[in-house]
């Protein structure tokens, strides 16, 4: 913290203090929680409590904080210090060390075992403990934290970080994101194709208002929000023509048009399509009501609800055509909002979506000119849809094998047919009959190209659908309907269908024989990873499911071009460049809540740790980097001494206590600004 904020800090401390402290002036430790809010209350509580009366005055805390904040490092290495002397004795002993590391491991929610904590605690405290004395001194605290500069350097900066809330932080007033020179630099050709495209629906509109000048301003209005709504209903169309982009991808229009965001411009044009719509039945209304008021001999019902007037060119249906589209893309737009997709009910989002059938259907009736606009487009719509349905029935896909993973993961392993040809990153849509008959749902291809045998997917549980796909492999099979041991090793042997016959090896793992249909493969960014020489790849939880692909497509090549001397053990990876793989370096970062959203993807990345185990560290192209974010980071005073024991148990072991792999996970999130160095 900055001298600033260290005395807005005090000036905070000082009115909690105030305005919790009663006619004594002084709090107890109840009141010291609800003003300091501070997790490891009692152990703060009892070492400002300098006279040991069971409260605080507010001198008392005041000259703590500024011991804290101004004083020198010393000053403050003892006061971490007591910290882990529980029992003021002037020493730490072994089972101190234990009790607040185990403290530390509650607050992280990490969980390991009872002698993974002991190994932890003997391994920081083997290591301070010079003189083996069986206790550990201040001096040798203080000898053992500088082995670890990180640790120091949050010393000098302020220790009054450890104790400070993160919610008491005032937000600093940045450029807004949008305003900044890199986003512009990163988003340029984005930027440009929306100028385009909002210049395009000016000149829309203003052609067709001015083509009806003489029917008033409401009818000009009306009028130009209508060809607009011809343009955008029809661009919508060609926003989802996704074997069109796939294939666009490939070619030098990816380099001129955002084919990468077609999804967030799919939304854009959708909330552009309700306004227009809005503004398009608005002035329609009030131009209704003016023609009742003056010479019209219909009443305005009769306007909104009938097809008296003749408005409209296929029997004066445009009104109620119109109320009908209206309230379509309303419930679309609604249905289709991130609060409903992420909440478990992606279901909702995806039978409304549906109406789109229904929306062009009475847009043709509605209006005279989107026939149009929309031939072109709406057959090349319909001829995707006919190959996508051809191509999902083709092949004869069955789910062979499922796995049930840590944080509620299914990863399904499909036979894959032998046409079926995509790149790392791709994702499909797959539907399987026995979880719901009609429902299609897009997921990430976890598994390498290189892999001819089988697709993998791995499907995380957070909607009805995911939820039902875990549910049905998770039940256990009856009795009944398993087979013989014999029969079972027989047709684990030669791979034959018995459909919808499965056989448990273990809790969470069955080999079975599942119909299913796939429809795809689509593109992604992705396809262009190979293209660069650095790549940094950065996921958070069930996201990093794409990196599964590419990272494993990037190990057989590896191996491909891995080279072994004919004369010894000595091997080499040829360091060529091709069009192919001018991938050189490859930074991986994992961002997760918790210890247990590791579990699911580690055996994977222990494989391709092992890859490179025999590699130079100069030789070794990929760099994982793991990141916990309820981990207490290293300026938290109870988490110097457990990153220092992950640190050291680490370095013994050769395999990190909370993964187990060699990467170190680490607290917190990355700093952004190191990444890549």
């Amino acid at each position: 913290m900055s001298v600033d904020e260290d005395a807005r800090w005090l000036e905070w401390i000082t009115k909690q203090f105030e305005s919790i402290a009663g006619e004594d002036k002084e709090i107890d430790l109840e009141e010291f929680k609800t003003a300091l809010k501070v997790k490891e209350a009692k152990r703060f509580f009892a070492l400002f409590d300098s006279d040991g009366s069971g409260s605080i005055s507010l001198d008392e805390l005041l000259k703590a904080l500024n011991l804290l904040i101004h004083g020198n490092e010393t000053d403050k290495l003892r006061f971490l210090f007591q910290v882990y002397d529980v029992d003021g004795s002037g020493s730490i002993d072994p089972d101190e060390l234990r009790t607040v590391l185990k403290s530390c491991l509650r607050e992280s929610a990490i969980s390991l075992p009872e002698e993974k904590l002991d190994d932890l605690t003997l391994a920081l405290f083997e290591s301070a403990d010079k003189d083996n004395s069986g206790s550990i001194t201040f001096e040798e605290l203080k000898e053992e934290l500088e082995n670890f500069p990180e640790v120091m350097e949050n010393l000098t900066i302020s220790a009054a970080n450890w104790l400070k809330p993160p919610d008491i932080h005032k937000k600093r007033r940045h450029t807004p994101r949008y305003l900044t020179q890199a986003y512009w630099q990163n988003n340029f050709r984005k930027l440009l194709f929306m100028c385009c495209y909002i210049c395009l629906n000016i000149l829309l509109f203003t052609f067709a208002a001015l083509r009806h000048t003489t029917s008033g301003f409401w009818v000009m209005v009306a009028k130009g929000c209508g060809q607009c709504l011809n343009f955008n209903c029809t661009f919508i169309v060609i926003l989802m023509l996704r074997r069109c982009l796939t294939w666009l991808r490939a070619t030098w229009v990816v380099r001129v048009f955002p084919l990468d965001q077609y999804v967030i411009l799919h939304q854009l044009v959708g909330y552009a399509m309700f306004g227009l719509t809005v503004v398009h039945t608005g002035a329609h209304i009030i131009n209704f009501v003016l023609l009742t008021q003056s010479v019209s001999s219909f009443h305005l019902w009769e306007y909104l609800f009938t097809t008296r007037p003749g408005i409209g060119w296929v029997y004066g249906t445009a009104s109620i055509t119109g109320f009908i589209l209206q309230f379509l893309i309303c419930m679309m737009l609604i249905c289709s909002s991130t609060f409903v997709r992420r909440s478990g009910h992606f279901e909702i989002f995806y039978w409304t979506h549906l109406c789109y059938i229904w929306v062009w259907a009475l847009l043709v009736i509605h209006g005279p000119n989107f026939w149009k606009w929309f031939c072109v487009p709406g057959f090349v719509f319909l001829l995707e849809k006919i190959v996508g349905i051809a191509v999902s029935r083709m092949g004869g896909l069955y789910v062979v094998e499922v796995n049930l993973l840590p944080s509620k993961v299914t990863h399904l392993v499909i036979r894959r047919p032998v046409f079926f040809n995509y790149k790392p990153g791709d994702y499909v849509y797959i539907n399987i009959p026995v979880i719901a008959k009609y429902e299609w749902h897009p997921f990430t291809i976890s598994s390498a190209p290189e892999q001819h045998d089988s697709l993998w997917l791995h499907i995380r549980s957070m909607g009805q659908w995911t939820n039902s796909l875990y549910e049905y492999f998770r039940q256990p099979e009856p009795m009944s309907n398993k087979p013989k041991r014999l029969t079972t090793n027989l047709r684990n042997r030669q791979h034959q269908k018995c459909t919808q016959l499965s056989t448990k090896l273990n809790e969470n793992h069955r080999f079975c024989n599942i119909k299913c249909y796939v429809d795809g493969p689509y593109g992604t960014p992705t396809r262009r990873i190979f293209t660069s020489e650095h790549a940094v790849l950065i996921g958070a939880g069930i996201g990093i499911t794409p990196f599964a692909s590419i990272l494993q497509s990037i190990m057989y090549r590896y191996r491909m071009r891995k080279l072994n001397c004919p004369n010894c053990n000595y091997s080499w990876c040829e360091n060529l460049k091709d069009n192919e793989m001018k991938l050189r370096k490859v930074d991986f970062i994992w961002i997760n809540r918790d210890q247990k959203s590791f579990e699911w993807f580690v055996s994977l990345l222990t494989k391709l740790e092992m890859d490179q185990a025999d590699e130079e560290p100069e030789g070794r192209f990929l760099e994982m980097h793991m990141y916990m974010t309820s981990a207490l980071c290293k300026n938290d005073m109870k988490a110097i001494g457990l990153q220092m024991a992950l640190d050291l148990l680490a370095k013994k072991e050769n395999r990190d206590s909370i993964t187990g792999l060699r990467t170190r996970t680490q607290p917190g999130r990355p700093d952004w600004s190191k990444v890549g160095d």
